[in-house]
């Protein structure tokens, strides 16, 4: 089976998660700015992966354009963010962004990765400055929230290849 892993990295957790799953399945991969170009009529499996913030996937719009036209093929698309894998805002986030991509047979799944506040873009350091501002401030913080203030403060990674193996075995079936 020809595959294909797009994806889209701001600081670079997406994109080594497509290059894990790449390297795992002999998949090729693009980053989404070359696969523009592309035509896909040739690959039985389009995987794709764009990283969360603030609840929304970004550039997950050009993937689910695309979906109609690649009705025959297998479709998987993931999601990287900087949530650990059992928080349980993650499921419920996976199935309001993903609604519309499981309804057309298209399996999702979510990745952990982390912050690298160095390679971020300034709109997203600043976001995450005023998110971090607001969560310190609120009183009678929950213990969920303060191990939250204490995971963005700075940067992390929670990035591991063990998180690819449910979509390696969604490509097997």
């Amino acid at each position: 089976m020809k595959k294909i892993v797009i994806y889209h990295s701001q600081t670079g957790f997406t994109k080594r998660y497509a290059e894990w799953i790449a390297e795992a399945t002999g998949a090729s991969c693009l980053a989404l700015s070359d696969a523009k170009k592309k035509d896909f009529t040739a690959y039985e499996a389009i995987i794709f992966g764009g990283w969360t913030c603030a609840g929304s996937i970004h550039k997950i719009k050009w993937f689910q354009d695309h979906i109609d036209k690649w009705a025959d093929k297998k479709l998987i698309a993931f999601c990287v963010g900087a949530s650990p894998i059992e928080n349980p805002e993650v499921e419920q986030a996976l199935k309001q962004n993903f609604k519309a991509l499981t309804s057309k047979n298209v399996s999702v799944f979510y990745c952990p990765g982390g912050l690298n506040y160095e390679k971020m873009s300034a709109s997203s350091k600043l976001l995450m400055s005023i998110f971090l501002k607001m969560l310190k401030a609120k009183k009678n913080k929950t213990k969920t929230e303060q191990k939250m203030i204490k995971m963005i403060s700075k940067s992390y990674d929670i990035s591991d290849k063990k998180y690819i193996q449910p979509i390696l075995e969604s490509l097997k079936q």
